[in-house]
């Protein structure tokens, strides 16, 4: 997608100031993917246009800062909706049956003790999946669980707003109490912002259905992990399937695995590196998005609909029709 553009980036793996200032001091343009992009960087950028996410969440970017310097932050937010979709069925299914622990009883010699646990797996049929969220990878969460016969609800910040979606699907919109309350599994579609930092902490787990499921494949830090490894402690949590994290960075990739982590090791927590949103087409969708939204702002125009994230931003530039 680079080539087919007639751009070259400069790449650059380093996330402090005095590394990335000399990159990004003079770019027209800066792709960021894992990056921080705090306000002290973004005021070095003097030449920048835009800075375009290869990827959906932008919490990793100053945007505030970036919208005062006249910057355009665009992401693309529907490249891994279906992975992202897949992987959150695929984390519940996987705590449901049990998958890893009967893999390696399986390695161990030890299926007879898997076989008497799996007694305990419920059917899926039935059973209520809460999908906290309602945007586009919820969604297409809802139509996959509701190929299992799950009963669902969801909840979403503006539940004003008619969703038809919502309707077609089978799905009711209630409050996130209710829906706490009564779901069997809890599935986080939510980006990371003030508003959503732990919001699942001791008292939301503590709203939540005796022996119920979390899984999160939006953002680590939406979960208080203390919280979650005690509330998995007491029993009040049956399971749970991260696929992202707060503790644990794994975009460094000089960092050491915290084998010590208490979230590692469990039967009953299922646990994979920030992989849901990764496939051949997802990547392909991606750089094909973010590429096309750098050469749209450097070319004079507005990203397509959808894409850009700070919408009250007034470039430094002139973008014609917004």
């Amino acid at each position: 997608e680079y080539q087919r553009a007639g751009i070259v980036p400069i790449e650059c793996e380093s996330n402090g100031l005095d590394e990335l200032a000399p990159v990004v001091a003079e770019a027209d343009g800066v792709f960021a993917v894992s990056v921080k992009l705090p306000g002290e960087v973004i005021r070095v950028m003097s030449r920048c246009r835009v800075i375009s996410r290869l990827g959906t969440g932008t919490d990793r970017i100053d945007v505030t800062a970036a919208t005062r310097a006249g910057i355009v932050v665009a992401n693309v937010p529907d490249f891994c909706v279906e992975e992202q979709a897949d992987h959150t069925l695929a984390l519940l299914l996987a705590i449901e049956r049990q998958l890893p622990r009967m893999a390696r009883d399986m390695v161990e010699g030890h299926w007879r003790e898997s076989r008497a646990a799996a007694g305990e797996n419920h059917r899926l049929a039935g059973r209520t999946l809460g999908l906290v969220g309602w945007g586009l990878s919820a969604r297409a969460t809802a139509r996959r669980a509701r190929g299992f016969g799950m009963r669902l609800l969801a909840t979403r910040r503006r539940m004003q707003v008619e969703a038809p979606e919502a309707d077609e699907l089978g799905v009711r919109l209630v409050a996130l109490q209710q829906l706490l309350a009564e779901a069997d599994y809890v599935s986080l579609h939510l980006p990371l912002t003030e508003a959503t930092y732990h919001l699942f902490d001791a008292d939301a787990f503590s709203r939540m259905k005796p022996g119920a499921v979390l899984i999160n494949t939006a953002r680590g830090a939406i979960v208080d992990e203390t919280a979650l490894v005690e509330a998995l402690d007491a029993g009040q949590l049956r399971a749970a399937g991260l696929d992202v994290f707060e503790r644990i960075n794994v975009h460094d990739p000089e960092e050491i695995p915290p084998t010590g982590d208490p979230l590692l090791g469990r039967d009953n927590v299922v646990l994979t590196p920030h992989v849901a949103a990764f496939g051949v087409e997802s990547r392909q969708d991606v750089a094909a998005g973010g590429v096309e939204n750098l050469v749209a702002v450097l070319e004079g125009r507005w990203p397509r609909a959808g894409r850009v994230v700070n919408h009250d931003v007034k470039p430094w530039w002139d973008p014609g029709t917004h």
